[in-house]
C-alpha cells in the first residue's frame, strides 16, 4: 500500500486531526479518493470523513456540504481532463484550487457558510453577478 493510500484510509476513517488538515491536504485527499472511486461514492465517503473529523474536533458546524461537494465537483472536472498526473502536477496545473476562496466565483459567502449550505448542497448563485 502506498503512502497516499494509507493517508486516504486514515482520512476516510476520520483518524486525522482537524489541525492536520490544511486546505492543501483536503485537496490531496479529494484528489486521491476521486482517482479511486466514481464521483458519487467519493462524495459520500469524503463528506462522511469530514463530518467525523469536524465532530471529533468539537466543531461539527465547521462542515459544509455545499463547500465539500462544490470543491469535489471542481476537482473531479479538472481531474477528468488530466487523468495521467500525480497530485503535485495536478496542484501545479490548477493553482486556483489551492485558494479556499475559489468558490466565490460561483457562491456568495453566506450561501457557503450558512446553516442551509452546511446541511444540504446548494447550487451556485451567480445569476446577476
Amino acid at each position: 500500500m502506498s503512502a497516499e493510500e494509507r493517508d486516504l484510509e486514515r482520512f476516510l476513517r476520520g483518524d486525522v486531526a482537524a489541525a492536520d488538515l490544511p486546505h492543501r491536504e483536503h485537496l490531496r485527499m479529494a484528489f486521491a479518493i476521486l482517482r479511486r472511486h466514481d464521483f458519487l461514492e467519493s462524495a459520500q465517503r469524503y463528506a462522511a470523513a469530514l463530518r467525523i473529523i469536524a465532530h471529533r474536533a468539537g466543531h461539527p458546524q465547521a462542515f459544509s456540504l455545499t463547500i465539500t461537494l462544490a470543491f469535489l465537483a471542481l476537482i473531479a472536472e479538472r481531474l477528468a481532463a488530466q487523468q495521467d498526473v500525480d497530485f503535485e502536477e495536478f496542484a501545479a496545473r490548477n493553482p486556483d484550487l489551492l485558494d479556499k476562496g475559489v468558490l466565490a466565483h460561483w457562491y456568495r459567502p453566506e450561501r457557503l457558510t450558512g446553516a442551509l449550505g452546511r446541511e444540504t448542497f446548494l447550487l451556485p448563485d451567480t445569476a446577476g453577478q
